[in-house]
C-alpha cells in the first residue's frame, strides 16, 4: 500500500438477509483513498452510501473484504480497539446533527474528549477554542434548541474534530439546511480540509459539495459505478 493511501477498501461486501432473501447493500467495491484527500460518494437511496460509510468506520463489519485505515485491517480488531479507532481516528458529521438536547454546545463538543480520557477542563478549553473556530464563540452556552440547523451543524463540525482524527465522515451534512447555510458549511469543511490536511469523505446528493471534491466516487446498487476528478 502506498504511504499516501490512509483507506483502503478491498472486495468490500455486506450482505444481509431479509425474509429469506439475501439483500447485497456492497457487493465487492475496491477503492483507495488518499490521505487529506476531500472525496465525495454520490448514489441513489438504498445504493450502498450509509451502508459503506458504516464499514469504514468501524460501525458494522463486512460480509466479505478488507477496510484497511493506515495499513491495519480494522474487520481484525476488537470491540476495545475499535472504540479507541472511532474515539481518536475518526470524525463524524451527521445530516440531523445527533446533538445531545440538554447539554450546551460547548458540552457537546467536548463531549468525545471524556470519552478519549481527557481532563475536563482541558476538553472545556479545547472545545471552547473550536467552537470558536467555526464561527460560534458567542454561543457556548447555548443548548441546541437554542442555535439555528446551520449553527447546530456547526457544533456538530466542531464535534467531530475534538479528538483531532485524521478522517471525517460527513453523512450529507448540507441535506437539511437552506442555500445559503449550506454554502457556508461546504466552504467551511473544505477549509478544514485544507487548513487541517483532514480526510474528508462526504456522502451527498448536494452538486456545490460535489464540485468541490477532489474525486467523486459514484455508487448503484452496492457497487462503483464510475469515478471522477472534481
Amino acid at each position: 500500500m502506498s504511504l499516501d493511501i490512509i483507506i483502503e477498501l478491498e472486495d468490500l461486501a455486506r450482505y444481509y438477509t431479509i425474509g429469506g432473501e439475501v439483500i447485497k447493500a456492497l457487493d465487492g467495491v475496491n477503492l483507495e483513498i488518499g490521505r487529506g484527500e476531500y472525496l465525495s460518494i454520490v448514489g441513489p437511496s438504498g445504493s450502498g452510501k450509509t451502508t459503506l460509510f458504516n464499514l469504514i468506520g468501524g460501525l458494522d463489519r463486512p460480509t466479505r473484504g478488507r477496510v484497511y485505515i493506515d495499513g491495519v485491517d480494522i474487520s481484525r480488531l476488537d470491540a476495545y480497539e475499535l472504540a479507541w479507532l472511532r474515539c481518536r481516528k475518526i470524525g463524524y458529521i451527521f445530516q440531523t446533527f445527533n446533538l445531545i438536547p440538554v447539554l450546551t454546545a460547548l458540552e457537546n463538543v467536548a463531549l468525545p474528549t471524556v470519552f478519549a480520557g481527557v481532563p475536563r477542563d482541558e476538553g472545556l478549553r479545547k472545545a471552547e477554542k473550536l467552537l470558536t473556530s467555526v464561527g460560534l464563540g458567542d454561543r457556548l452556552h447555548h443548548k441546541p434548541s437554542e442555535l439555528s440547523a446551520g449553527q447546530q451543524q456547526r457544533v456538530a463540525i466542531a464535534r467531530a474534530m475534538a479528538n483531532d482524527p485524521e478522517i471525517i465522515l460527513a453523512d450529507e451534512p448540507t441535506g437539511n439546511l437552506d442555500l445559503n447555510t449550506g454554502m457556508e458549511i461546504i466552504s467551511l469543511l473544505q477549509g478544514l480540509n485544507k487548513t487541517r490536511g483532514m480526510t474528508l469523505i462526504s456522502a451527498t446528493h448536494d452538486l456545490k459539495m460535489i464540485k468541490a471534491s477532489d474525486r467523486i466516487v459514484y455508487i448503484r446498487d452496492g457497487r462503483i459505478e464510475r469515478i471522477e476528478r472534481g
